[in-house]
């Protein structure tokens, strides 16, 4: 499954935004481990450290990015409330994508290296 990662990102310091950022990370490479392949709109914090002057992206413009991207999703797994992360929730709801409210729902279906390896690509 493509898995959408929903959490906070906005705070009040620049190290707890980051604290967000690596949550979602972390999360996300969970949801690697168990098979599926995560969605992380946290990483747009990234975007928007390097963005030039003339770009303005603006909290609308995060929102409307991650649900384009959501749209795609299969599911959601919510590890947390905030207000963007409130609205994709209820949104993946509204479009029947499968909840997860932590990464112990998420079903595990193991690596596809074995069709690399069909492939004869080395894996690890």
């Amino acid at each position: 499954m493509h898995i959408y990662i929903a959490g906070p990102y906005s705070a009040s310091t620049t190290e707890k935004v980051e604290g967000n950022v690596s949550t979602a990370i972390m999360a996300a490479i969970e949801v690697l481990k168990k098979g599926h392949y995560p969605y992380i709109p946290h990483l747009s914090h990234f975007v928007d450290k390097v963005k030039q002057t003339t770009l303005a992206l603006l909290w609308e413009d995060h929102l409307d990015w991650g649900l384009a991207w959501l749209e795609k999703c299969d599911a959601l797994l919510y590890i947390g409330s905030s207000r963007g992360a409130d609205i994709e929730l209820e949104y993946a709801l509204s479009k029947g994508k499968r909840i997860f409210r932590g990464i112990d729902e998420v079903p595990s279906i193991g690596s596809r290296r074995h069709y690399l390896k069909q492939l004869g690509i080395q894996v690890g």
